[in-house]
């Protein structure tokens, strides 16, 4: 969950949906398909070797990647591993919680920029720049862990 005090996104779930993260995501993007068959807000997540996945099902691994090169300015992407495997400045490793509970990346938090389509924010890296693709409003946010006692797996959507 997000935790940003006296801010529209305090308290927020991280969603995923379309090789996305965000915040806050509409009823309307609530597009996983989970196993137990309920459309969930939030996404569920696991940590392994530094590698940040979606808590998916079967064979279906989605993993995430961070740009944080001039071009990519932090963006955060889940991608199929089945079908793509990223390189050059793509970083796939660096995920960690801290002892506070909070999930950083290299050492950096995380930022939610508002969404020009919709009330969700897209989730960054925060690595220094104020406006990640020239968005407006950007605000850092603490990205603190829930444990989840009965996590559910999901597949999530992504962009043809």
């Amino acid at each position: 969950m997000a935790l940003r005090s006296a801010s529209p996104i305090h308290f927020a779930k991280v969603g995923a949906h379309q090789n996305q993260l965000a915040l806050n995501l509409p009823d309307n993007k609530l597009d996983a398909q989970c196993a137990d068959g309920v459309a969930r807000p939030d996404a569920i997540f696991e940590i392994k070797d530094g590698e940040l996945y979606l808590y998916g099902e079967g064979d279906k691994v989605q993993q995430f990647l961070v740009d944080r090169s001039g071009m990519g300015q932090g963006v955060v992407q889940y991608f199929n591993k089945d079908t793509t495997t990223p390189g050059g400045r793509l970083e796939l490793k660096g995920w960690a919680v801290d002892g506070n509970d909070n999930l950083t990346f290299n050492n950096h938090t995380l930022l939610a920029c508002p969404s020009t389509a919709d009330s969700s924010w897209n989730v960054w890296v925060d690595v220094g720049i104020e406006k990640p693709a020239q968005q407006e409003g950007c605000l850092g946010f603490v990205a603190r862990t829930v444990t989840n006692a009965s996590p559910v797996r999901c597949t999530y959507s992504t962009r043809s």
